[in-house]
């Protein structure tokens, strides 16, 4: 369920940081279709709680650094290890495609940490990005690390789609589709939730948690490497957690 309040909020600081500059009650307003007495409401709000302010009066609004203050001391109390954006620098540049890490969020995998591929034709993702858990590789290779019962939970909330030609469309399409990725490796998606995208996945359990780690690219240059992008994830996926001391 969507709560609108709480959607506008998130809208707006999305907004300031596509725009990157202040913006007045009027351009907000405009932007977003809402009316004059609710942008003042909703920024009257912010502004009282310290998350907007006014770098020249009657300017225009921008958010103020409480927005990162936050943020930092929330990541830090559960942050990634700082050795994985390295491994997604490494991977990235042995591959050349897009690299992210993926998190449980329900019915959704989210994504924790991004590494972009430089090249013009690519899997554009971004930090905070939501897949369905069914569908996506990153999604497979985190249900795999559940238990029968929990994973048998989650898939009962899912709501099957066809996103794309290769969407999964029923719990035992997904339980099946399990058993031969772990046989094979790694977890596989070709224009299952993107049309024209495929990528590569593998369960990455990092102190306990249940992460995804994941190659994503045009299916035109991914599909033809799939074998070679499944071992080149399973080969560093192995030697990380080796260096740990700990097993895939």
């Amino acid at each position: 369920m969507l709560v609108k309040q709480a959607a506008n909020v998130l809208d707006l600081m999305e907004f300031f940081a596509r725009r990157k500059q202040p913006a007045t009650l009027s351009e907000i307003s405009q932007e977003f279709g809402w009316p004059r007495s609710s942008t003042f409401n909703i920024v009257g709000t912010l502004v009282e709680r310290g998350f907007l302010y006014e770098p020249v009066p009657r300017d225009g609004y921008y958010p103020t650094p409480r927005w990162l203050v936050l943020a930092q001391e929330i990541a830090a109390a559960e942050p990634l290890p700082a050795d994985v954006h390295g491994l997604l620098q490494d991977l990235m540049s042995s591959t050349g495609e897009t690299v992210f890490i993926a998190a449980p969020a329900g019915t959704s995998a989210v994504l924790l940490d991004v590494v972009e591929t430089s090249a013009d034709v690519r899997y554009f993702a971004r930090i905070g990005q939501r897949l369905p858990i069914q569908v996506s590789a990153a999604g497979r290779a985190i249900l795999a690390q559940y238990g029968a019962s929990e994973r048998a939970s989650v898939l009962k909330k899912v709501k099957f789609e066809r996103y794309a030609a290769g969407s999964l469309m029923s719990i035992k399409a997904v339980e099946d589709d399990i058993v031969q990725s772990l046989a094979r490796g790694w977890f596989e998606s070709i224009d299952a939730f993107t049309k024209d995208v495929a990528g590569i996945a593998m369960p990455l359990p990092v102190k306990g948690r249940r992460l995804s780690l994941v190659v994503g690219g045009p299916t035109f240059r991914v599909l033809p490497r799939m074998q070679t992008l499944g071992r080149s994830v399973r080969d560093t996926i192995k030697k990380y957690l080796a260096a740990k001391g700990a097993h895939p």
